[in-house]
């Protein structure tokens, strides 16, 4: 499927837009489909999106509207890529930066050459526990909510494949990464794994999706430049009748 990005594009929302996001630090997932909605306004309109990155990572989200938003689970099923980092060295209960480092551990026994035998372990099917911190919902609740409120949660394991686990570079205690893995797959249970399988502890201090499926974040919108262009379209629009 063709997506373009273009300013003087028209939308048709009703009908079914596929809109590429390149979704900005510190917002949920939810924040943009709601922003997006927002904007579309007195329009009605289903909108969604095809798997939810966390606040503090960036890039490609898939946002549907109209028709499209039944083509959701398709969406989101396919394969995705990821890049990022991981510091090694220290934890946190949500596994990223999202909460304060618990604790930390020396780092003068681990080798470039453990950190690459590490990655190269993760590769295929794997088990894999999703944070207490995750958006996931147990009855009715999402798990976040109840860890937050330092209650115990009780999470099972799935399986998840991760089809390529590049070490792009090492920056001690700082670990560059590419992962290309399946849907459900959570990139900060990969971090904290990581840091436990080197004896250790790690959590993952930056994310960006680049591609799910067959897109490409090199393709998706500035959300401000997108809602820049929904609202020019609305005032085109307004000006002819």
């Amino acid at each position: 499927m063709e997506v373009t990005q273009d300013s003087n594009r028209h939308f048709s929302f009703a009908e079914g837009e596929l809109l590429l996001v390149d979704k900005p630090v510190s917002w949920t997932s939810f924040d943009v489909v709601g922003k997006l909605r927002n904007t579309m306004k007195p329009l009605k309109l289903k909108v969604g999106h095809a798997g939810t990155l966390d606040p503090l990572a960036t890039g490609l989200l898939i946002v549907c509207t109209g028709k499209l938003t039944k083509k959701i689970d398709l969406f989101q099923a396919e394969d995705k890529e990821y890049t990022g980092t991981i510091t090694l060295g220290a934890t946190t209960p949500s596994y990223d930066l999202e909460t304060e480092i618990d604790n930390t551990f020396d780092l003068s026994g681990i080798t470039e050459e453990a950190i690459k035998s590490t990655a190269k372990s993760f590769l295929g099917e794997i088990n894999q526990f999703p944070p207490a911190h995750s958006a996931l919902k147990i009855n009715g609740e999402r798990v976040y909510e109840k860890a937050r409120r330092g209650e115990e949660v009780e999470l099972k394991a799935r399986k998840v494949f991760i089809h390529a686990f590049d070490i792009e570079k090492i920056d001690f205690p700082i670990v560059h990464f590419r992962i290309k893995c399946s849907k459900g797959t959570y990139i900060r249970s990969i971090a904290h794994d990581f840091g436990k399988l080197l004896n250790n502890g790690a959590h993952l201090s930056s994310l960006r999706r680049t591609m799910s499926g067959e897109f490409h974040v090199d393709k998706a919108w500035n959300l401000e430049e997108l809602i820049q262009a929904i609202r020019t379209q609305k005032d085109r629009m307004e000006n002819k009748s």
